[in-house]
């Protein structure tokens, strides 16, 4: 299991790791409050990269986590949130 901070270069290598990235999108640029549209990523790779999370991190994301998640910065934020929850 990976540590439990879940960092935007995190979120970054997993995405490549699964969707890949558009040829005009400079993952290394300023997009952590860019729309994940923006960015090249429909909700077919949101699901798989919120697959990878699971299975890295260990954990279960509800579905409202990926659809309400809409950046990257929102879905750190909401990947973290989940990590700090003791598991019942």
């Amino acid at each position: 299991m990976a540590s439990n901070d879940f960092t935007l270069d995190d979120l970054k290598r997993i995405l490549l790791e699964g969707a890949g990235a558009a040829d005009d999108v400079d993952l290394d640029g300023d997009i952590v409050d860019k729309d994940f549209e923006q960015l090249g990523y429909e909700s077919l790779a949101l699901l798989e990269t919120g697959s990878r999370i699971e299975r890295e991190y260990g954990i279960t994301l509800d579905d409202a986590v990926l659809t309400d998640a809409v950046t990257p910065r929102t879905l750190v934020e909401a990947v973290n949130d989940h990590l700090s929850t003791p598991a019942a």
